[in-house]
C-alpha cells in the first residue's frame, strides 16, 4: 500500500486540531513555516494542505492577512428554474427567503462597454458593438455566495428607463421584469453549466482558494422572436452551494 502523500497527512492534523478545538472558527493559523516546522515538513507542503482544507470549507484565506478557520456555513440552495422568475423581483431574493436568510447584492454598471467577442457571438451582435455591463456580488447573511456578470446590448435599452439594471425606477426587478416595461417579452433561457477552478480574482471576491471548485454558468435571455437580449457568466462556489434545476411539468 502507498503511503498517504505529506500534504494529505498535514491536512487531516489541522482537521483534527480544528475538532479539538485547538484552534476556533475565526481564529487565525500559525505561518505556514511554523505548522512546517512542528510537524516536520516544508512550507510548500503546508500550503497544498491548506489549499485542501480552503476548497473544503474548512478554512478561509484571507488575502494579505492569511489563514483562518472558516466559521460553519451549511451550503446555499441555489434553484434554477423558469418559475422563479416573477413580477415581485429578484430570483435570487427569492431562493434567500425560501432559506430564512438576508438577500443582498453589490453592483457596479458600465454604459457602452464594446462587446468581447464571445459576448457577440452570444448576443448575435458584432464585435465591439457596445453594451451595458453589470457585475454583481451576491450575499447571503452577508457572506458572498454567487458573482454575476451581465451584457445587455445598447441597441436594445439604451434610452429607456430600464438602460441601468441597478437604477432608476425599475432597479432590481430582475432581467425578464425590466425588459416587459420596454415591450420586450422573454420567452426563454438557455444555460450552459459547467465546473472548473476559480480563478484569484473570483477566489479573492468568493472568500475561497484559487484551486477551489466553481460551477460556470452561462446564461443566455432570448425575446419571443428569438433575439438574445441577455447574457450572463455566473459563478457559484461548489463548497457554499449547491445548484438546483427545477422544470416545470406541462399536462
Amino acid at each position: 500500500m502507498s503511503e498517504q502523500p505529506p500534504y494529505l497527512r498535514i491536512a487531516d492534523e489541522l482537521r483534527q486540531r480544528i475538532a479539538e478545538h485547538v484552534w476556533e472558527p475565526g481564529d487565525r493559523l500559525p505561518s505556514r513555516a511554523q505548522i512546517g516546522q512542528e510537524c516536520g515538513v516544508g512550507e510548500n507542503v503546508v500550503r497544498r494542505a491548506q489549499e485542501l482544507l480552503i476548497s473544503q470549507g474548512v478554512l478561509e484565506g484571507r488575502a494579505g492577512s492569511g489563514t483562518y478557520v472558516a466559521e460553519p456555513r451549511e451550503r446555499v440552495r441555489v434553484v434554477r428554474s423558469s418559475a422563479r422568475e416573477q413580477p415581485s423581483g429578484s430570483p435570487f431574493r427569492q431562493d434567500m427567503k425560501a432559506l430564512r436568510l438576508q438577500s443582498d447584492w453589490e453592483s457596479r454598471t458600465d454604459a457602452k462597454v464594446p462587446a468581447p467577442a464571445e459576448i457577440a457571438t452570444r448576443l448575435g451582435i458584432a464585435e465591439g458593438e457596445p453594451c451595458v455591463r453589470t457585475t454583481y456580488e451576491f450575499l447571503a447573511d452577508g457572506k458572498p455566495v454567487q458573482l454575476s456578470t451581465s451584457w445587455e446590448p445598447y441597441a436594445v435599452t439604451g434610452g429607456t428607463l430600464v438602460v441601468l439594471p441597478e437604477g432608476g425606477p425599475y432597479a432590481g426587478a430582475g432581467v425578464v421584469n425590466r425588459m416587459a416595461e420596454i415591450g420586450v417579452t422573454i420567452s426563454h433561457a438557455v444555460e450552459q453549466p459547467e465546473p472548473r477552478h476559480a480563478t484569484a480574482e473570483e477566489a479573492s471576491l468568493l472568500g475561497i482558494q484559487k484551486a477551489a471548485l466553481v460551477t460556470h454558468i452561462r446564461r443566455t435571455y432570448y425575446s419571443d422572436d428569438g433575439r438574445p437580449v441577455e447574457t450572463a457568466d455566473i459563478v457559484v462556489p461548489a463548497a457554499h452551494c449547491e445548484i438546483v434545476y427545477e422544470f416545470p411539468i406541462n399536462r
